[in-house]
């Protein structure tokens, strides 16, 4: 029953309180994408474009989510979803360019189709994954809860995309902090070629929301009156009272997933049914039918619509073509890139004045200090209000600047990185805590897909710090005990800092709060409270991306970091006849190559020692690097010392086995003889 009235409402407008010039204007809105559609599908059988998302049968879902929505409200859209960026005035000329890959495109031909966003317009684009783009929804609409600023986010996604687990993190974050957001599901029956029936057993998507604790609509969404009428609705309720609401529209994509997977899997008849309810063939026929349209006006602005879109083709086709530039590529990835100065090979000490603190205190005070230095920042993670954080490290700051800004999470930890991320977009910073650095692959997507990735599309940058309880030594097994810093080590966009002392990690902590860029800051378990040294007081920073010389001597270079430096402390005092230098890389992304490399010039032998294990390790790309730019300056092979090729054991004894300590006394011997 209630989806036989559903069905019956796609055909039956209701203008409510709307003015016939607002209908005209809806109508304009709505035609407008149908006509770009129609454009880039005759393109594409000429061959001058290769691929298009069609979104044709769904554009009253966009065109009236995006009438609903303020100018300055965000809107997260997905491939379908054209008219949210015509309704919203992106100019034409820049979406074919876009579209192109052409350097007057919002990601200067680096991404296309909707893989991009834009401040000016709100619009905050999608990624090929679909569920993430929730998960920073959340972010954004976090961002406008705390400012109190009555301000509600919309964000899109498919009935496919219902299936993912950010979908199910994301939908749970909203409803369990109440945030300001519209979550639009466009069901159009199919994810790809495979129908709703074979994604999910309920009915509708919607009955979903009563899982989570939500509100739900379910909408007829060919009907743009009733798409328009239901989201502003529930816009403005949402703006009142803030809280999330999942809108489900019942639509049908008339095309191919993509143009060149074709319809066939369709059944002629539900295509036919479908065709029926045409979003723009229905409205136009209404508005005719009721005297609000002429045959007149309808082909002026049909006529004045195709000519803006052949104005808009020919500007676009008619740009120069990208020509490739290594020095912009490079610099886009960050949106702070590390230039480090020419500086001699002078000693850094690691004592500084200040007092004696332990290292878990260290990047204790380094929170607290930027969160006093930046009232937009906001932590998140399981456990770090109330308890403090697994490891206490987060203790007390909760009564000190409060829940809204030191907040417990669900375990979604990808929707919370997303959140992240949509913070950052909202003018926020935010740190987010991985309760052991081991959970983090929950959320490889939202951090090498979308804030690495992020400011070289559309130079939008990711302010998010991800803090990384790393390290083994304490027989914790396999999932608690991992070194995982390769995982990111390799990923262009991210910045990788590990220090080992307790000033450092104040210092880059705080620096990793001022950068603009996506950090994931590891801190090794095991020196939290083992470890004591001086730590400065107040804030300050010290520089992302540069090594410090802890040691000098000239037989040879040791290269490590974190816990390898005390490795290399004790390996070094037990061998006093062995002269070294011994670099602490303090940062992993970007690595100091020039004092690396300036130090093993002088020596002629290098080991690069590090507690992940060897096959693929960050060592290989050190010893790499010194092979290529040292080979005529070297005595000695590059020697690598590192943990075994296994997972990391319970046992102590099979742990010890399994840790490069006990092997670096041996190797450092026998490099010293060569």
């Amino acid at each position: 029953m209630f989806l036989d009235t559903i069905e019956k409402k796609q055909l039956a407008f209701d203008r409510k309180k709307l003015k016939d010039a607002e209908l005209l204007d809806i109508y304009e809105h709505l035609l407008r994408p149908r006509l770009i559609e129609e454009k880039m599908l005759s393109m594409l059988r000429q061959g001058r474009i290769s691929k298009w998302f069609s979104g044709i049968g769904q554009e009253a879902v966009a065109v009236g989510a995006a009438l609903a929505m303020e100018p300055d409200e965000y809107i997260l859209p997905m491939h379908r979803n054209l008219g949210t960026f015509t309704t919203r005035g992106v100019p034409m000329a820049r979406l074919f360019s876009q579209f192109q890959g052409y350097a007057n495109g919002f990601t200067k031909g680096r991404d296309r189709s909707f893989h991009f966003g834009t401040q000016e317009y709100k619009m905050v684009g999608m990624i090929s994954h679909l569920g993430p783009q929730l998960g920073v929804a959340d972010g954004i609409a976090l961002a406008h809860k705390l400012r109190k600023e009555n301000k509600c986010t919309l964000v899109f996604t498919g009935d496919g995309a219902t299936s993912e687990g950010d979908f199910h993190e994301s939908v749970n974050v909203a409803a369990v902090w109440d945030l300001p957001v519209i979550i639009v599901v466009e069901n159009n029956g199919y994810g790809l070629s495979t129908p709703s029936s074979e994604q999910f057993k309920c009915r509708y998507i919607s009955d979903k929301a009563l899982g989570y604790g939500m509100e739900s609509r379910v909408v007829a969404g060919n009907n743009i009156l009733e798409v328009v009428n239901t989201l502003r609705e529930v816009a403005e309720s949402i703006r009142r009272r803030p809280r999330p609401i999942l809108v489900e529209c019942m639509t049908f994509r008339m095309r191919g997933h993509e143009e060149a997977s074709g319809t066939k899997y369709v059944p002629k008849e539900l295509m036919a049914e479908w065709e029926k309810k045409d979003p723009v063939v229905n409205y136009e026929h209404w508005l005719m039918t009721q005297g609000i349209l002429t045959e007149t006006v309808r082909d002026a602005t049909r006529n004045a619509i195709k000519q803006e879109i052949t104005h808009a083709v020919e500007t676009a086709f008619s740009e120069e073509p990208i020509k490739a530039d290594l020095a912009t590529e490079l610099n886009d990835v960050y949106a702070k890139p590390i230039v480090l100065g020419d500086r001699g090979p002078a000693m850094v000490e690691p004592s500084v004045e200040g007092k004696e603190v332990r290292f878990i205190d260290a990047i204790t005070d380094g929170l607290r200090e930027s969160m006093k230095r930046y009232d937009n920042l906001v932590l998140m993670g399981q456990d770090i209000a109330d308890y403090g954080g697994a490891f206490k490290v987060t203790d007390g700051l909760m009564l000190e600047f409060g829940k809204d800004r030191v907040r417990n999470t669900p375990l979604c930890e990808s929707a919370i990185l997303g959140a992240g991320l949509g913070l950052s977009i909202n003018g926020m910073k935010a740190m987010v805590e991985m309760q052991f650095a081991d959970f983090v692959s929950e959320g490889m997507t939202q951090i090498c897909n979308n804030l690495a990735k992020t400011h070289w599309r559309w130079g939008q940058n990711a302010d998010v710090v991800v803090r990384m309880p790393t390290g083994a030594g304490s027989g914790a097994g396999p999932f608690h005990s991992q070194s995982n810093e390769a995982w990111f080590f390799k990923t262009p966009g991210l910045k990788v800092v590990y220090p080992a002392f307790p000033n450092d990690a104040k210092g880059l902590l705080c620096a990793a709060f001022e950068d603009p860029d996506p950090v994931m800051y590891f801190e090794h378990k095991n020196l939290y409270r083992s470890l004591h040294g001086k730590m400065r007081e107040g804030w300050f920073t010290l520089p992302i991306g540069e090594a410090a010389l802890l040691r000098e001597g000239t037989d040879l270079s040791i290269i490590t970091y974190g816990m390898g430096v005390h490795w290399a402390l004790q390996a070094l005092d037990a061998e006093p006849d062995i002269g070294a230098d011994l670099i602490d890389l303090r940062s992993l992304l970007p690595w100091d190559k020039q004092r690396v490399l300036e130090s093993v010039r002088k020596t002629g032998k290098a080991l690069v020692l590090h507690e992940d294990t060897l096959t693929g390790g960050i060592g290989g790309e050190i010893s790499a690097t010194i092979m290529e730019e040292c080979f005529t300056d070297l005595d000695a092979p590059v020697m690598r010392v590192a943990s075994i090729d296994t997972a990391i054991p319970f046992s102590q004894a099979l742990e010890a086995q399994f840790l490069p300590k006990g092997r670096l006394q041996a190797a450092l011997k026998k490099l010293a003889a060569y």
